[in-house]
């Protein structure tokens, strides 16, 4: 059942949180050995709030809109006296002593918080493995990956561990997974939730975000999580009135949209390519004004994005080079000596790419409602495929994510198809600042034309 169904079935006393929270227990223990997608099980303490929150609707008192309802919350997004490895030995043992504050935000609404799902450690590529928790698998085929890094997430909501699942997206980490399972996910405009905990709020290009089955529990979820927080400075111009979701008429009618069907230098899988031209096809069908995009504003973005990436690995993980050794995943290892080569020159001169592609963005939606792509230029990765975020294989497949992590425009990942296998194909939307509600109609409009929101995996 979607989110916002079970709240309701919950606060009408159709149905107990205690039986809830039982079922989706007894599901994460049935797939976690095939999965490996929870890093931390809450199980007995979601037993107690589960109980706590059927006395508080026994008892009549004011319920939050998820009140009762299951969510996976990613490793690394602190939650008061839970551990916060991020899957490396480094910090196996770290507790955290406070909620960030969208995770205070999600428990305030009500929701039940049944476990952390699993990243590749310190969050560093788009798979999904690390040497503290080891692999994740795809529930859509076992050998491949759910993607990364909020791949346990992905894994956990798309195989039906709870209906709601909180990830983070430094480069595609939301919706990479997304795209790989069949699910969606968004990453807001810079600021609408809050990333207070960011070691530099004035340069953040990671994002805290919502994931769902449906499009209506991913707009309730980014409208609890949304707002004002005072320690990031970018959230200081967001109100947590204007994303509240209501589903918009005619949301791709005369829509301008800009088309990428490939980024220039990087090819798009035959099977990725056709299905995503289909939904581009469907919105023309249906009144949208389609432009195709051909243009240089993303030619080397790569360029830029790993000179921040690689640099930020170095300040803030270079330590783990000598504490861990050979138990610090040697890709990561890499992204630190990379970051080292480059000088203070070439870290400034990519911040001024950074804003010299914003304002390329800008320019294109100067004319442009939103700028479709297809998410990922393939499908899930066999497991042992690597997507570290300064390799070629991650500048490829990711090439129409972390451009907008350095732009800060709002992206979701939504389903748009399979392949011949029965993998997952994502298709990509991005808007203008502040524009999610947008991105939510015309979400809404592929949910209610394509068959993808009616099939599961085979788990």
């Amino acid at each position: 059942m979607a989110a916002h169904e079970l709240a309701r079935e919950i606060a009408t006393k159709r149905l107990s949180p205690v039986t809830l929270i039982d079922a989706v227990i007894a599901r994460a223990e049935r797939l976690q050995p095939q999965l490996n997608c929870l890093a931390v099980k809450l199980f007995d303490e979601a037993r107690e709030k589960a109980k706590q929150a059927e006395n508080d609707v026994a008892q009549g008192r004011p319920l939050g809109p998820l009140h009762g309802v299951p969510i996976t919350v990613k490793d690394g997004v602190a939650t008061a006296g839970h551990r916060l490895p991020i899957g490396s030995f480094a910090f196996e043992n770290n507790v955290a002593t406070t909620d960030v504050l969208a995770a205070a935000r999600i428990k305030s609404a009500g929701a039940i918080i049944v476990g952390k799902t699993t990243t590749p450690e310190c969050y560093h590529k788009v798979l999904t493995d690390s040497p503290l928790f080891g692999v994740t698998h795809n529930p859509w085929a076992l050998d491949h990956t759910p993607g990364g890094s909020s791949g346990g997430a992905a894994a956990a909501l798309a195989a039906g561990i709870a209906p709601l699942a909180v990830g983070t997206d430094g480069g595609g980490s939301i919706r990479c997974p997304a795209a790989c399972t069949g699910i969606l996910g968004l990453k807001p405009t810079l600021g609408r939730i809050p990333m207070e905990t960011a070691p530099d709020s004035f340069a953040c290009y990671s994002f805290a975000g919502p994931m769902a089955r449906n499009v209506r529990d991913l707009a309730l979820l980014a409208s609890v999580m949304e707002g004002n927080a005072g320690h990031d400075v970018h959230s200081q111009r967001a109100s947590r009135e204007q994303l509240i979701y209501r589903e918009p008429a005619n949301a791709v009618r005369g829509l301008r949209v800009g088309w990428i069907p490939r980024f220039r230098q990087f090819r798009v899988e035959t099977e990725v390519a056709a299905a995503a031209q289909a939904a581009i096809a469907r919105l023309e069908a249906d009144g949208s004004v389609v432009e195709i995009l051909p243009d240089t504003t993303f030619d080397n973005v790569f360029d830029t994005y790993v000179v921040i990436a690689t640099t930020a690995h170095a300040a803030r993980f270079g330590g783990l080079i000598d504490q861990l050794g050979d138990r610090l995943t040697s890709s990561l290892r890499e992204s630190i000596l990379q970051g080292r080569t480059y000088s203070a020159i070439d870290l400034q001169r990519a911040a001024d790419q950074r804003t010299s592609l914003f304002r390329r963005v800008q320019d294109l939606f100067a004319r442009l409602d939103l700028l479709v792509t297809p998410t990922l230029t393939a499908p899930a990765k066999r497991l042992d495929a690597g997507g570290a975020i300064n390799t070629p294989l991650f500048a490829e497949w990711a090439s129409a994510l972390y451009p907008f992590n350095l732009t800060g425009h709002p992206a979701a990942s939504v389903p748009c198809g399979f392949t011949a296998r029965g993998l997952p194909i994502g298709l990509q939307l991005v808007a203008p600042w502040d524009q999610e509600a947008r991105i939510h109609g015309v979400a809404a409009f592929f949910e209610a034309v394509a068959p993808w929101a009616h099939r599961r995996p085979p788990v």
